[in-house]
């Protein structure tokens, strides 16, 4: 039955992605002349402006200080231990050999920070989408200097998590596995539940049986379950006495029958390269694995569209023509220090698309909600951007909108700014007027929900309650969703307490006080980030870069030749 599901999810996209390889170096999009936004900053926006900047320069030097926390792992006596006793790699040294060039897209660099089981940096691995042999792929790479490469709860979420990436986005799978296991203590959050770490094998034969390419590197321990990660791998590299893959490990084997045994005796490169044939590649060192890796990449059957080659003079003027007419440094006094510091979203998309062109759709209907079509470096998306709160007009038009750009096959891009949960309803006819809110918004749910094209979320201010879902939160599956490191998410904002707790509450004061505490606490973008409710906190300046990133991304599976199949999964020996 599970098969027969597949093979029609496969159909729905099977056609359009063979036929589409074939010609994609031959389109062209059409041509547009969509409006152009002019709204440069005035001077009744200063102070409004300015409170933002104020505050999103605190913000941005957090960003930075949590950015070097994570860039030094497990601390200096880890790292000299990883680098010179264990003679391996650094994560990022590694990446820097398996990867084109650095420019690649991070996903939750902050999670696992301030945890209640302490500090992961990086929850213990790096996950991200770089070129390989100029195609994007996704890679899993853990980082032996947190905790040994010890497995915390959120270090196999964000293991998970990438994996969705590289299902939802077709894109192949490179795994640098160097792991000292699950964390014990915490074994009932790691192993039994259906989200859990055995989950990530079971991604493994579905990406595999989808024709997601997966291949892995062992540059490190593979012990117990961390051993099916190579093995269910269509092909494996495995670097001579550094890589290890065993399910016991010496100390288990001198525990069950005496018998003393070495590391590279029990599960070594040359073991599983020349007698089990649980690999498939022997590389003398770790630079040799990284060599081998990117010739496995370069088999893979993908035509990537040739560069078009322009003069000098045509290729200036494009570019300039591409640039939003405003500065991408202005988006740092755009990002909302609350809800009641936010100026015309149109202010924002003016400075993230290009030329500054956007093509309004209703524009004089639902205008707390702004609707419309532009182009992201070359890439057509439909906007969708909250520009106050969620109306009954706001959701018909959101749902219309939604449905319309799913059946043009434009993918959508979410800015999400959520209003604060209104006051309690007083009288009938306000009950009225919410039913009717409901159900609009229900509508856009549902739109949201069943759009088959790629989303892309970027919260610039709030994500709160029901609204969040409409503007595709986390749990309606966008492709990826980033966070400014001014938002603010949860059920409702901070200072709104008062509007969930019951009026004749004893000591409600002191109930909302207390409340709207917790929820300053716990919205911030690094809470919510450490937990990996996104795929990480991105600088406004930075927005458009990540969104040329993203939509490159999501187009790449256009190009990949063959998608149709005919047999199970690849067995390996």
């Amino acid at each position: 039955m599970y098969r027969c599901t597949i093979r029609l999810a496969e159909q729905h996209w099977k056609c359009p992605v063979r036929c589409m390889s074939a010609v994609a170096k031959r389109r062209r999009s059409l041509p547009s002349a969509f409006p152009v936004l002019e709204l440069p900053l005035q001077p009744f926006h200063q102070h409004v402006y300015e409170a933002n900047l104020r505050n999103s320069n605190t913000c941005n030097k957090k960003f930075v200080e949590l950015s070097e926390k994570v860039r030094k792992g497990g601390g200096q006596n880890s790292i000299e231990r990883h680098t010179k006793r264990n003679r391996k790699l650094l994560v990022r040294d590694r990446l820097r050999l398996l990867l084109d060039d650095e420019d690649f897209l991070e996903l939750s660099p902050f999670a696992g920070l301030n945890l209640p089981y302490g500090d992961i940096p990086s929850a213990g691995c790096l996950t991200g989408i770089g070129r390989i042999c100029g195609l994007w792929c996704v890679f899993i790479a853990n980082d032996a200097t947190v905790k040994g490469g010890t497995a915390y709860p959120i270090t196999v979420k964000k293991q998970l998590r990438a994996q969705d990436v590289a299902t939802q986005n077709r894109l192949p799978c490179v795994y640098l596995v160097d792991s000292g296991g699950a964390f014990l203590p915490l074994q009932s959050e790691i192993f039994p539940d259906k989200n859990q770490g055995g989950r990530t094998f079971y991604n493994e034969a579905i990406m595999s049986a989808m024709k997601i390419p997966q291949v892995s590197v062992v540059c490190g321990s593979c012990t117990a379950g961390g051993a099916y990660i190579p093995t269910m791998a269509e092909e494996t590299v495995m670097v001579h006495r550094i890589g290890t893959i065993f399910l016991g490990g010496p100390p288990l084997v001198k525990a069950a029958t005496g018998e003393e045994v070495t590391p590279e005796d029990l599960g070594g490169a040359k073991l599983h390269a020349e007698v089990s044939g649980c690999v498939d590649h022997f590389a003398w060192e770790e630079k040799e694995a990284y060599t081998y890796t990117r010739n496995i990449i370069s088999t893979l059957n993908f035509q990537l569209p040739e560069e078009e080659e322009h003069d000098e003079e045509k290729t200036r003027k494009r570019k300039a023509e591409e640039e939003p007419l405003y500065s991408s440094e202005e988006l740092l006094g755009l990002a909302p220090r609350s809800y009641n510091y936010t100026l015309d979203v149109k202010m924002v998309i003016s400075r993230l698309t290009d030329g500054s062109r956007f093509q309004e759709f209703k524009a004089r209907y639902g205008t707390t909600l702004i609707t419309g079509f532009a182009k992201i470096h070359g890439h057509l998306v439909g906007i969708v951007a909250s520009n106050g709160e969620l109306s009954y007009q706001a959701a018909l038009k959101g749902s219309h909108f939604v449905q319309l750009c799913d059946q043009r096959d434009v993918p959508l891009l979410f800015l999400q700014n959520t209003a604060p949960t209104p006051a309690p309803t007083r009288s009938v006819s306000k009950a009225e007027m919410n039913s009717n809110h409901l159900k609009a918004q229900g509508s856009m749910l549902s739109a949201v929900a069943c759009a088959s094209v790629p989303k892309i979320t970027v919260v610039i201010g709030g994500c709160h309650g029901a609204d969040s879902y409409a503007m595709c939160g986390r749990a309606f599956e966008p492709n990826f969703l980033f966070l400014w490191p001014n938002a603010r998410v949860s059920m409702v904002a901070p200072g709104h307490a008062g509007s969930l707790l019951p009026s004749d509450a004893e000591q409600q004061q002191q109930q909302e006080d207390d409340m709207n505490k917790r929820l300053e606490e716990e919205s911030s973008a690094f809470f919510s980030s450490a937990r990996l409710w996104d795929d990480g906190v991105i600088l406004p300046q930075d927005t458009r870069k990540v969104l040329r990133d993203c939509l490159d991304i999501i187009k790449q599976q256009q190009y990949q030749i063959s998608t149709e199949k005919g047999q199970s999964a690849l067995l390996r020996v």
